[in-house]
């Protein structure tokens, strides 16, 4: 069992210093699993950190998946097998840039709960939650031949409230399912976090990405009993849509990590692998975190600039941080492995269409009648896309037309022409709408873009509140909750498709490729504008002209030898209906 001591841990009586790598078995597939946790070792790591998503395992209530991308057993197994100890931080929240920062979206869907407090109604939710995930984690702990050595607690509290008895109450459920070995908290290098995220008893690390020493300093300060330990080296970083592509440079990202090392701290680079917000889980962050407002939705890509790329192969940063980890490596470092293939380039034309518009039926879960606007919450709708209709009664002037509540993107249509497009928390022109006749038909089509997994914004609803035609609420509402997930485009019905054609959306798109073997890819789509990208009917994510993600990461597991389905739903505006298939990725 792991010990703690003001001058760092034991292991069954050895000194064992943490070498932790941050890899998400969420963000990629199982058949990479082996692979890339070997490429940990290779590294010069010993150890294995992983986040555990509430809302990946119970998608509705009651209901778990611990199966595929979802099945935490074989993934410390497989971390078992290459050699290396692991450190899980469970839920309930995690941040991580993902949707709801592992909060399921269903909390909210009878209205507003206190998220992360000691609520009894929130917790009787984590509890039943627990029942479940801490038996499967607790067979593996060291204690009992396995290989995890450390549970965490929460995941910074302290930058989000105080609520001391919630820590307690999560630590003591914990203990109570069987966890054993050591728990822990982390928080940022301050006194407000540290005061306000931690909790006597257990071992408390710290956050940063630069200025190790003052960042020990302040934990000795108020934790003087701890050894220091970063749970979070921030060695690269996560991007936006529509800002700048942010890297670290090797060389300065491994003198960080050498001062810390040199502190005799243990350390859990984040993230050793970044891999991939697969489907719609990308989070969003928000421009003030304290009100939330400021909407910032996070790209489908999370390669995060890490020492092993979106596809595992070593970068600049993996050579330069075996450098320095072997130093501190237990034992000769193993070499790294070969990489998959790549595929060649090639281009892919879709050459069958079919609009959104005569395929509602089927994909909605079926149509609601309300005298007001209905949330994706209030749905039961997980993502995806709302269409909301109503009409405007005439005849009457061209009065103002105001969409409320709006998150996070909408296509507005009037009588069937486009008259907007709408994004959250963003400045737009007044839109004016004339009925010259007796009525106007106006749909709203909304897009989920990601729930936001930090600060006052946690816990958003998606889809509109209301609309207002001058000062004039509307109301009727005929609403279709349109899911998008792995397997969407199998419920189309591709036997009614007209040939392809560039122009407006929405839209989806359908082709097929070949490859000899599966090999890992990125896809590119120029002339696309936003949407959504399907192969074998695996949903790889959202893409957007926006950028600064201009390609998409296509998984050599996705494919299978011989033939493949390509699907895309463009949203605006596609200019030519074909897609590049190549070996490198273009991130901005």
């Amino acid at each position: 069992m792991l010990q703690i001591s003001p001058t760092g841990f034991t292991l069954d009586g050895r000194p064992l210093r943490l070498l932790s790598g941050a890899l998400h078995y969420f963000r990629s597939l199982p058949a990479q699993w082996p692979r890339h946790l070997r490429m940990l070792r290779a590294m010069g790591l010993n150890t294995v950190e992983t986040y555990v998503p509430w809302n990946l395992h119970e998608p509705r209530p009651g209901s778990y998946d611990f199966t595929g991308r979802a099945d935490l057993g074989a993934f410390l197994r497989a971390a078992a097998d290459a050699g290396l100890h692991a450190i899980v931080r469970p839920s309930p929240y995690i941040c991580a840039e993902w949707e709801n920062g592992g909060l399921p979206w269903w909390l909210q869907a009878e209205g507003t709960l206190p998220l992360r407090t000691g609520d009894p109604r929130y917790l009787a939710h984590v509890d039943r939650w627990y029942d479940t995930l801490i038996p499967i984690l607790a067979e593996h702990q060291s204690t009992r031949g396995g290989n995890v050595l450390m549970v965490q607690i929460e995941n910074e509290y302290g930058s989000y409230g105080t609520d001391r008895g919630y820590l307690a109450h999560l630590a003591d459920g914990l203990r109570a399912r069987g966890i054993d070995v050591p728990l822990c908290t982390s928080d940022g290098p301050e006194d407000f976090f540290l005061t306000g995220g931690t909790l006597p008893g257990h071992l408390a690390t710290v956050n940063f990405g630069s200025r190790a020493r003052e960042a020990f300093a302040e934990l000795r300060r108020h934790r003087p009993q701890d050894p220091p330990m970063c749970m979070e080296f921030w060695n690269g970083w996560f991007d936006h849509w529509g800002e700048r592509h942010t890297t670290r440079g090797a060389e300065d990202a491994a003198g960080a990590l050498r001062e810390i090392l040199a502190a005799g701290a243990s350390v859990n680079l984040y993230m050793a692998h970044g891999g991939t917000n697969f489907g719609t889980w990308a989070g969003a962050n928000t421009a003030d975190p304290r009100t939330g407002r400021g909407y910032q939705p996070t790209v489908t890509s999370y390669d995060y600039d890490a020492p092993l790329d979106e596809r595992g192969a070593p970068t600049a940063k993996f050579w330069a941080f075996r450098e320095v980890l072997s130093a501190y490596a237990d034992g000769a470092v193993p070499e790294p492995e070969e990489l998959p293939p790549v595929l060649a380039p090639c281009r892919v034309e879709l050459d069958r269409s079919l609009p959104l518009a005569d395929v509602v039926d089927h994909l909605s879960t079926g149509a609601v009648r309300s005298a007001v606007p209905l949330s994706f919450e209030e749905l039961g709708l997980p993502h995806g896309l709302v269409r909301y209709r109503s009409t405007i009664p005439g005849p009457r002037a061209d009065y103002p037309l105001t969409v409320e509540g709006l998150a996070d993107r909408a296509r507005i249509h009037v009588d069937g022409v486009h008259l907007a497009t709408l994004e959250r928390d963003v400045e737009h022109e007044p839109l004016k709408v004339a009925v010259p006749g007796a009525e106007a038909r106006l749909e709203v089509l909304v897009e989920s873009m990601g729930r936001v997994n930090y600060g006052a914004g946690i816990g958003d609803r998606k889809g509109i509140t209301g609309a207002l035609h001058t000062q004039q609420y509307l109301h009727g509402w005929t609403i279709d909750p349109m899911p998008l997930a792995d397997g969407t485009p199998d419920r189309l019905p591709w036997g009614a498709a007209a040939a392809p054609a560039g122009g407006p959306g929405p839209v989806f798109h359908h082709g097929s490729f070949e490859v000899a073997e599966p090999a890992d890819g990125y896809l590119a789509l120029p002339g696309w504008t936003k949407g959504y990208v399907w192969v074998n009917g695996f949903l790889l994510g959202r893409y957007w002209d926006r950028g600064p993600q201009r390609t998409l990461y296509l998984p050599w597991p996705v494919l299978r030898s011989g033939p493949n389905e390509i699907t895309v739903l463009e949203l605006d505006h596609c200019a030519d209906p074909a897609v590049d298939l190549g070996p490198r990725p273009d991130l901005g």
